[in-house]
Protein backbone atom coordinates (compact mmCIF):
# COMPACT_ATOMS: atom_id res chain seq x y z
CA UNK A 1 0.00 0.00 0.00
CA UNK A 2 3.05 2.66 0.15
CA UNK A 3 1.88 3.81 -3.14
CA UNK A 4 -0.59 5.62 -1.49
CA UNK A 5 -0.21 9.33 -2.14
CA UNK A 6 -0.60 11.01 1.54
CA UNK A 7 -3.51 12.88 0.74
CA UNK A 8 -4.93 9.35 -0.02
CA UNK A 9 -3.17 8.06 3.29
CA UNK A 10 -5.36 11.01 5.03
CA UNK A 11 -8.52 10.59 3.40
CA UNK A 12 -8.34 6.65 4.77
CA UNK A 13 -7.53 7.53 8.12
CA UNK A 14 -10.57 10.36 7.71
CA UNK A 15 -12.69 7.00 7.71
CA UNK A 16 -11.64 5.85 11.13
CA UNK A 17 -10.56 9.35 12.88
CA UNK A 18 -12.69 12.91 13.39
CA UNK A 19 -10.10 15.60 13.27
CA UNK A 20 -6.20 15.47 13.87
CA UNK A 21 -5.45 16.88 10.56
CA UNK A 22 -2.00 17.80 11.42
CA UNK A 23 -0.96 14.16 13.08
CA UNK A 24 -2.81 12.34 9.85
CA UNK A 25 -0.45 14.78 7.88
CA UNK A 26 2.51 14.04 9.93
CA UNK A 27 2.27 10.07 9.65
CA UNK A 28 1.05 9.97 5.90
CA UNK A 29 4.56 11.96 4.81
CA UNK A 30 5.98 9.24 7.16
CA UNK A 31 4.47 6.25 5.16
CA UNK A 32 5.04 8.10 1.95
CA UNK A 33 8.37 8.65 2.84
CA UNK A 34 9.35 4.93 3.04
CA UNK A 35 8.02 4.58 -0.63
CA UNK A 36 10.57 7.72 -2.10
CA UNK A 37 13.52 6.06 0.08
CA UNK A 38 12.97 2.68 -1.60
CA UNK A 39 12.90 4.12 -4.94
CA UNK A 40 15.97 6.10 -4.66
CA UNK A 41 19.36 5.21 -5.69
CA UNK A 42 21.17 2.33 -3.97
CA UNK A 43 24.10 4.83 -2.76
CA UNK A 44 22.29 6.98 -0.66
CA UNK A 45 19.15 4.87 0.29
CA UNK A 46 20.67 3.65 3.87
CA UNK A 47 21.32 7.35 4.50
CA UNK A 48 17.59 8.24 4.50
CA UNK A 49 16.33 7.58 8.36
CA UNK A 50 13.00 7.73 9.10
CA UNK A 51 11.58 10.86 10.74
CA UNK A 52 10.34 9.88 14.36
CA UNK A 53 6.91 11.23 15.20
CA UNK A 54 6.16 12.61 19.33
CA UNK A 55 2.32 12.76 19.64
CA UNK A 56 1.23 14.93 22.19
CA UNK A 57 -2.20 15.15 23.47
CA UNK A 58 -4.70 13.94 26.25
CA UNK A 59 -6.01 10.43 26.60
CA UNK A 60 -8.71 9.27 24.16
CA UNK A 61 -7.89 11.56 20.98
CA UNK A 62 -7.00 9.40 18.28
CA UNK A 63 -2.88 8.87 18.86
CA UNK A 64 -3.16 5.20 19.13
CA UNK A 65 -5.70 4.90 16.88
CA UNK A 66 -3.58 6.74 14.25
CA UNK A 67 -0.86 4.62 14.40
CA UNK A 68 -2.24 1.56 14.28
CA UNK A 69 -4.55 2.46 11.17
CA UNK A 70 -1.18 3.39 9.85
CA UNK A 71 -0.04 0.41 9.95
CA UNK A 72 -2.85 -1.51 8.69
CA UNK A 73 -2.96 0.96 5.21
CA UNK A 74 0.74 0.22 5.23
CA UNK A 75 0.00 -3.95 5.91
CA UNK A 76 3.40 -3.43 7.89
CA UNK A 77 4.31 -5.51 11.34
CA UNK A 78 3.02 -3.14 14.21
CA UNK A 79 3.64 -3.19 18.00
CA UNK A 80 1.91 -0.80 20.58
CA UNK A 81 4.03 -0.74 23.87
CA UNK A 82 4.16 1.07 27.21
CA UNK A 83 7.48 3.01 28.25
CA UNK A 84 5.89 2.58 32.11
CA UNK A 85 6.80 -1.48 31.32
CA UNK A 86 10.90 -0.65 30.87
CA UNK A 87 13.25 0.20 33.51
CA UNK A 88 16.59 1.00 33.72
CA UNK A 89 18.95 -2.50 34.16
CA UNK A 90 18.83 -3.20 37.91
CA UNK A 91 15.38 -2.18 38.43
CA UNK A 92 12.35 -4.39 37.77
CA UNK A 93 10.84 -4.24 34.52
CA UNK A 94 10.91 -5.87 31.13
CA UNK A 95 14.57 -5.60 28.81
CA UNK A 96 13.90 -2.63 26.17
CA UNK A 97 14.79 -4.60 23.13
CA UNK A 98 11.79 -6.90 24.14
CA UNK A 99 9.85 -4.78 22.04
CA UNK A 100 11.78 -5.57 18.66
CA UNK A 101 11.70 -9.27 19.52
CA UNK A 102 7.89 -8.85 20.02
CA UNK A 103 7.83 -7.08 16.80
CA UNK A 104 9.46 -9.64 14.94
CA UNK A 105 7.16 -12.11 16.21
CA UNK A 106 4.45 -10.38 14.93
CA UNK A 107 6.22 -10.13 11.55
CA UNK A 108 6.99 -13.52 11.45
CA UNK A 109 3.20 -14.26 12.22
CA UNK A 110 1.94 -11.53 9.04
CA UNK A 111 4.43 -13.29 6.52
CA UNK A 112 2.77 -16.56 7.62
CA UNK A 113 -0.69 -15.85 6.75
CA UNK A 114 0.37 -14.54 3.33
CA UNK A 115 2.27 -17.56 2.78
CA UNK A 116 -0.75 -19.70 3.77
CA UNK A 117 -3.13 -17.76 1.54
CA UNK A 118 -1.12 -18.92 -1.50
CA UNK A 119 -1.07 -22.69 -0.03
CA UNK A 120 -4.51 -22.88 0.99
CA UNK A 121 -6.07 -24.35 -1.93
CA UNK A 122 -2.66 -27.11 -2.32
CA UNK A 123 -3.28 -27.87 1.54
CA UNK A 124 -7.17 -28.64 1.31
CA UNK A 125 -6.66 -30.96 -1.37
CA UNK A 126 -3.83 -33.20 0.81
CA UNK A 127 -6.20 -32.91 3.71
CA UNK A 128 -9.19 -33.62 1.48
CA UNK A 129 -6.83 -36.63 0.51
CA UNK A 130 -5.86 -37.74 4.21
CA UNK A 131 -9.68 -37.60 5.55
CA UNK A 132 -10.59 -39.78 2.49
CA UNK A 133 -7.69 -42.50 3.43
CA UNK A 134 -9.12 -42.30 7.07
CA UNK A 135 -12.86 -42.81 6.00
CA UNK A 136 -11.91 -45.17 3.52
CA UNK A 137 -8.86 -47.26 4.65
CA UNK A 138 -6.46 -48.98 1.94
CA UNK A 139 -7.13 -52.97 1.71
CA UNK A 140 -3.57 -54.66 2.88
CA UNK A 141 -1.33 -55.73 -0.56
CA UNK A 142 -1.68 -59.26 -0.73
CA UNK A 143 0.40 -59.41 -3.58
CA UNK A 144 -2.42 -59.99 -6.36
CA UNK A 145 -4.21 -57.37 -8.22
CA UNK A 146 -7.48 -57.29 -8.64
CA UNK A 147 -9.10 -55.15 -11.04
CA UNK A 148 -12.92 -55.24 -10.14
CA UNK A 149 -12.00 -54.48 -6.39
CA UNK A 150 -9.80 -51.26 -7.17
CA UNK A 151 -12.56 -50.13 -9.39
CA UNK A 152 -14.95 -50.63 -6.79
CA UNK A 153 -12.84 -48.73 -4.60
CA UNK A 154 -12.43 -46.18 -6.78
CA UNK A 155 -16.21 -45.79 -7.26
CA UNK A 156 -16.83 -45.85 -2.88
CA UNK A 157 -13.89 -43.55 -3.05
CA UNK A 158 -15.34 -40.90 -5.11
CA UNK A 159 -18.43 -40.87 -3.78
CA UNK A 160 -17.08 -40.57 -0.46
CA UNK A 161 -15.02 -37.52 -1.70
CA UNK A 162 -18.55 -35.63 -3.18
CA UNK A 163 -20.13 -36.06 0.40
CA UNK A 164 -17.48 -34.59 1.96
CA UNK A 165 -16.83 -31.66 -0.38
CA UNK A 166 -20.57 -30.88 0.31
CA UNK A 167 -20.25 -31.00 3.94
CA UNK A 168 -22.30 -33.84 4.26
CA UNK A 169 -20.73 -36.09 6.73
CA UNK A 170 -19.43 -33.41 8.99
CA UNK A 171 -20.65 -34.67 11.68
CA UNK A 172 -19.51 -38.33 11.59
CA UNK A 173 -16.33 -38.71 14.19
CA UNK A 174 -13.07 -40.01 12.82
CA UNK A 175 -9.60 -40.98 14.75
CA UNK A 176 -6.69 -38.92 13.77
CA UNK A 177 -3.40 -39.27 13.97
CA UNK A 178 -1.66 -35.53 15.50
CA UNK A 179 2.09 -34.71 16.25
CA UNK A 180 2.51 -33.61 19.76
CA UNK A 181 4.11 -30.21 19.80
CA UNK A 182 7.30 -30.13 21.72
CA UNK A 183 5.84 -26.96 23.57
CA UNK A 184 8.10 -27.29 26.70
CA UNK A 185 11.09 -26.89 24.51
CA UNK A 186 10.08 -24.07 22.97
CA UNK A 187 9.39 -22.52 26.32
CA UNK A 188 12.22 -23.73 28.22
CA UNK A 189 14.36 -21.86 24.78
CA UNK A 190 12.50 -18.93 24.63
CA UNK A 191 13.01 -18.27 28.41
CA UNK A 192 16.09 -19.02 29.10
CA UNK A 193 18.11 -15.86 27.86
CA UNK A 194 19.99 -16.90 25.49
CA UNK A 195 18.25 -15.06 22.29
CA UNK A 196 19.47 -11.99 23.96
CA UNK A 197 23.20 -13.45 24.35
CA UNK A 198 22.98 -13.54 20.47
CA UNK A 199 22.42 -17.68 20.30
CA UNK A 200 20.00 -17.93 17.51
CA UNK A 201 17.90 -21.06 17.29
CA UNK A 202 16.23 -21.75 13.85
CA UNK A 203 12.07 -21.75 14.00
CA UNK A 204 11.49 -24.98 13.16
CA UNK A 205 13.29 -25.92 16.04
CA UNK A 206 10.80 -28.00 17.18
CA UNK A 207 10.85 -29.64 14.29
CA UNK A 208 13.92 -30.86 15.50
CA UNK A 209 12.45 -32.56 18.40
CA UNK A 210 11.37 -36.69 18.85
CA UNK A 211 7.68 -35.99 18.66
CA UNK A 212 5.15 -38.77 19.29
CA UNK A 213 1.73 -39.89 17.63
CA UNK A 214 -1.05 -39.28 19.59
CA UNK A 215 -4.96 -40.18 18.30
CA UNK A 216 -7.73 -37.94 18.87
CA UNK A 217 -11.60 -38.32 18.16
CA UNK A 218 -13.03 -35.24 16.59
CA UNK A 219 -15.89 -34.94 13.91
CA UNK A 220 -15.16 -34.70 9.73
CA UNK A 221 -15.28 -31.26 10.57
CA UNK A 222 -12.65 -30.55 13.28
CA UNK A 223 -10.24 -33.25 11.33
CA UNK A 224 -10.41 -31.31 8.36
CA UNK A 225 -9.21 -27.93 9.96
CA UNK A 226 -6.12 -29.83 12.01
CA UNK A 227 -5.09 -31.45 8.67
CA UNK A 228 -5.05 -28.61 6.84
CA UNK A 229 -3.36 -26.62 9.34
CA UNK A 230 -1.17 -29.21 9.18
CA UNK A 231 -0.68 -29.23 5.64
CA UNK A 232 -0.24 -25.57 5.47
CA UNK A 233 2.62 -26.08 8.11
CA UNK A 234 4.25 -28.85 5.80
CA UNK A 235 4.33 -26.60 2.44
CA UNK A 236 5.84 -23.02 3.98
CA UNK A 237 9.07 -22.50 3.76
CA UNK A 238 10.23 -21.80 6.99
CA UNK A 239 13.64 -19.93 5.93
CA UNK A 240 12.04 -18.09 3.30
CA UNK A 241 9.31 -16.90 5.56
CA UNK A 242 11.62 -15.76 8.25
CA UNK A 243 13.61 -14.00 5.55
CA UNK A 244 11.26 -12.06 4.30
CA UNK A 245 9.87 -11.04 7.52
CA UNK A 246 13.12 -9.97 8.99
CA UNK A 247 13.16 -7.68 5.57
CA UNK A 248 9.72 -6.37 6.30
CA UNK A 249 10.45 -5.63 10.34
CA UNK A 250 13.59 -3.64 9.36
CA UNK A 251 12.19 -2.08 6.20
CA UNK A 252 8.84 -1.48 7.52
CA UNK A 253 7.80 -2.12 10.79
CA UNK A 254 6.13 0.20 13.38
CA UNK A 255 6.90 0.59 17.10
CA UNK A 256 4.23 3.23 18.80
CA UNK A 257 5.49 3.81 22.13
CA UNK A 258 2.83 4.97 24.38
CA UNK A 259 3.03 7.09 27.78
CA UNK A 260 6.44 8.19 27.00
CA UNK A 261 5.75 11.53 29.15
CA UNK A 262 5.84 9.12 32.10
CA UNK A 263 9.60 8.69 31.29
CA UNK A 264 10.63 12.15 31.16
CA UNK A 265 12.23 13.19 34.59
CA UNK A 266 12.29 16.54 36.21
CA UNK A 267 16.15 17.07 36.40
CA UNK A 268 16.31 15.61 39.43
CA UNK A 269 19.28 13.24 40.26
CA UNK A 270 17.36 11.05 42.55
CA UNK A 271 14.28 8.64 43.46
CA UNK A 272 12.38 7.26 40.25
CA UNK A 273 13.87 10.29 38.18
CA UNK A 274 16.88 7.98 37.98
CA UNK A 275 14.92 5.45 36.83
CA UNK A 276 13.16 7.25 34.32
CA UNK A 277 16.16 8.68 32.80
CA UNK A 278 17.70 5.25 32.86
CA UNK A 279 14.87 3.78 30.70
CA UNK A 280 15.27 6.72 28.01
CA UNK A 281 18.45 6.36 27.70
CA UNK A 282 18.12 2.36 26.97
CA UNK A 283 15.34 3.06 24.40
CA UNK A 284 17.87 5.59 22.73
CA UNK A 285 20.14 3.17 21.03
CA UNK A 286 17.07 0.66 19.40
CA UNK A 287 16.02 4.48 18.08
CA UNK A 288 18.86 5.79 17.16
CA UNK A 289 19.72 2.27 15.08
CA UNK A 290 21.33 -1.18 16.63
CA UNK A 291 21.50 -5.07 16.20
CA UNK A 292 19.41 -7.02 18.00
CA UNK A 293 19.05 -10.46 18.64
CA UNK A 294 16.53 -12.70 18.04
CA UNK A 295 15.60 -16.34 18.12
CA UNK A 296 15.25 -15.67 14.42
CA UNK A 297 18.20 -13.76 13.31
CA UNK A 298 19.84 -10.30 14.40
CA UNK A 299 17.28 -6.89 13.21
CA UNK A 300 18.53 -3.93 12.81
CA UNK A 301 16.17 -0.84 14.04
CA UNK A 302 17.47 1.76 12.07
CA UNK A 303 14.47 1.99 9.59
CA UNK A 304 11.96 1.09 12.17
CA UNK A 305 9.35 4.12 12.58
CA UNK A 306 9.19 4.82 16.04
CA UNK A 307 5.86 6.92 17.00
CA UNK A 308 5.97 8.05 20.45
CA UNK A 309 2.94 9.48 22.17
CA UNK A 310 2.10 10.97 25.86
CA UNK A 311 -0.29 13.15 27.41
CA UNK A 312 2.66 15.88 28.62
CA UNK A 313 0.56 17.09 31.82
CA UNK A 314 2.72 17.10 33.79
CA UNK A 315 5.85 17.17 31.82
CA UNK A 316 7.04 17.82 28.59
CA UNK A 317 8.56 16.70 25.94
CA UNK A 318 11.83 18.89 26.70
CA UNK A 319 11.76 16.96 29.59
CA UNK A 320 13.20 14.12 27.61
CA UNK A 321 16.87 13.64 27.62
CA UNK A 322 18.16 15.29 24.67
CA UNK A 323 19.32 12.91 22.43
CA UNK A 324 15.81 11.17 22.68
CA UNK A 325 14.06 14.51 21.71
CA UNK A 326 16.71 14.66 18.85
CA UNK A 327 15.43 11.59 17.57
CA UNK A 328 11.76 12.31 17.84
CA UNK A 329 12.25 15.32 14.96
CA UNK A 330 8.70 16.09 14.07
CA UNK A 331 5.84 16.80 17.03
CA UNK A 332 2.37 17.11 16.77
CA UNK A 333 -0.23 18.58 19.30
CA UNK A 334 -3.61 16.70 19.22
CA UNK A 335 -6.57 18.88 20.09
CA UNK A 336 -8.76 18.02 22.93
CA UNK A 337 -12.38 16.65 21.59
CA UNK A 338 -15.33 19.14 21.48
CA UNK A 339 -18.69 18.38 22.07
CA UNK A 340 -18.98 18.44 17.79
CA UNK A 341 -16.27 15.90 17.56
CA UNK A 342 -18.59 13.32 19.78
CA UNK A 343 -21.08 14.26 17.49
CA UNK A 344 -19.19 12.95 14.53
CA UNK A 345 -17.53 10.70 15.88
CA UNK A 346 -20.84 9.07 16.81
CA UNK A 347 -21.89 9.00 13.22
CA UNK A 348 -19.34 8.91 10.72
CA UNK A 349 -16.55 6.69 10.90
CA UNK A 350 -16.72 3.28 9.26
CA UNK A 351 -17.00 1.78 12.86
CA UNK A 352 -19.17 4.38 14.39
CA UNK A 353 -20.20 3.80 17.97
CA UNK A 354 -23.98 3.79 16.84
CA UNK A 355 -23.22 1.74 13.94
CA UNK A 356 -21.78 -0.87 16.31
CA UNK A 357 -24.53 -1.04 18.96
CA UNK A 358 -27.20 -0.80 16.30
CA UNK A 359 -25.16 -3.98 15.09
CA UNK A 360 -25.35 -5.91 18.69
CA UNK A 361 -29.21 -5.06 19.28
CA UNK A 362 -29.95 -6.42 15.53
CA UNK A 363 -29.10 -10.08 16.51
CA UNK A 364 -31.61 -9.61 19.32
CA UNK A 365 -33.87 -9.27 16.18
CA UNK A 366 -34.36 -5.78 17.33
CA UNK A 367 -34.07 -2.68 15.72
CA UNK A 368 -32.80 0.48 17.18
CA UNK A 369 -33.18 4.50 16.16
CA UNK A 370 -31.79 7.24 17.22
CA UNK A 371 -32.72 10.50 16.41
CA UNK A 372 -30.49 13.43 15.55
CA UNK A 373 -31.63 15.09 18.84
CA UNK A 374 -30.54 11.86 20.82
CA UNK A 375 -27.30 12.18 19.10
CA UNK A 376 -26.41 15.42 20.08
CA UNK A 377 -27.28 15.07 23.79
CA UNK A 378 -25.35 12.02 24.03
CA UNK A 379 -22.27 13.98 22.35
CA UNK A 380 -22.94 17.04 25.26
CA UNK A 381 -23.13 14.89 28.00
CA UNK A 382 -20.26 13.11 27.13
CA UNK A 383 -18.74 16.45 26.52
CA UNK A 384 -20.37 17.62 29.93
CA UNK A 385 -18.83 14.65 31.74
CA UNK A 386 -14.91 15.48 30.50
CA UNK A 387 -15.04 18.40 32.03
CA UNK A 388 -16.67 17.62 35.45
CA UNK A 389 -13.96 14.79 35.43
CA UNK A 390 -10.83 12.90 33.60
CA UNK A 391 -10.56 14.06 30.37
CA UNK A 392 -10.41 10.04 28.44
CA UNK A 393 -11.57 12.18 25.17
CA UNK A 394 -13.63 9.36 23.16
CA UNK A 395 -13.14 6.87 25.76
CA UNK A 396 -16.20 8.89 27.74
CA UNK A 397 -18.48 7.83 24.65
CA UNK A 398 -18.45 4.02 25.71
CA UNK A 399 -19.34 4.55 29.15
CA UNK A 400 -22.02 7.12 28.69
CA UNK A 401 -23.87 4.73 25.30
CA UNK A 402 -22.95 1.31 27.72
CA UNK A 403 -25.44 3.69 31.35
CA UNK A 404 -28.26 4.63 28.28
CA UNK A 405 -28.76 0.94 26.73
CA UNK A 406 -27.84 -1.28 29.64
CA UNK A 407 -31.43 -1.93 30.79
CA UNK A 408 -32.17 -2.55 26.64
CA UNK A 409 -29.37 -4.94 26.43
CA UNK A 410 -30.19 -6.44 29.66
CA UNK A 411 -34.31 -7.29 28.87
CA UNK A 412 -32.92 -8.34 25.23
CA UNK A 413 -34.08 -10.97 23.89
CA UNK A 414 -37.90 -10.52 24.40
CA UNK A 415 -40.16 -10.74 21.42
CA UNK A 416 -42.10 -7.47 22.51
CA UNK A 417 -39.59 -5.42 21.82
CA UNK A 418 -38.69 -5.51 17.80
CA UNK A 419 -38.51 -1.71 17.43
CA UNK A 420 -37.02 0.69 19.56
CA UNK A 421 -36.47 4.88 19.02
CA UNK A 422 -33.71 6.98 21.25
CA UNK A 423 -34.49 10.21 21.41
CA UNK A 424 -33.32 13.32 23.29
CA UNK A 425 -35.66 13.05 26.25
CA UNK A 426 -34.81 9.34 26.71
CA UNK A 427 -31.69 10.23 27.29
CA UNK A 428 -32.16 13.31 29.30
CA UNK A 429 -33.99 11.09 31.25
CA UNK A 430 -31.53 8.26 31.89
CA UNK A 431 -28.33 10.52 32.07
CA UNK A 432 -29.49 13.66 33.63
CA UNK A 433 -29.63 12.97 37.09
CA UNK A 434 -26.42 10.80 36.96
CA UNK A 435 -24.51 13.57 35.50
CA UNK A 436 -25.67 16.41 37.77
CA UNK A 437 -24.81 14.41 41.07
CA UNK A 438 -20.84 14.45 40.47
CA UNK A 439 -20.06 11.27 43.24
CA UNK A 440 -22.51 9.03 41.03
CA UNK A 441 -20.92 10.16 37.78
CA UNK A 442 -17.74 9.64 38.95
CA UNK A 443 -18.75 5.94 39.21
CA UNK A 444 -21.09 5.10 37.04
CA UNK A 445 -19.50 7.62 34.22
Amino acid sequence: MYELTPTQIVCALDKYIIGQDEAKRSVAIALRNRWRRKNVDDSIRDEILPNNIIMIGPTGVGKTEIARRLARLAQAPFIKVEATKFTEVGYVGRDVESMIRDLVEIGINMEKEKVYEEVVDRATQLAGERLLDILLPPIPHDGTDDPDTEERRARTREKLKKKLDAGALDAREVTIETLDRPSNWIEIISGSGLEEMGVKFPENIGNMMPRKKRGRRVTVEEARKILESEEKEKLVDLEKVTSRALKAVEETGIVFIDEIDKIASSGQKHGPDVSREGVQRDILPIIEGSSVNTKYGVVKTDHILFIAAGAFHMSKPSDLVPELQGRFPIRVELASLTAEDFERILLEPANALLKQYKAIIKTEGCTVTFTKGSVKEIARMAFLVNQKMENIGARRLHTVMTTLLDEILFALPDPEIVKLTVTEKTVRDKLEKIIEDEDLARYIL
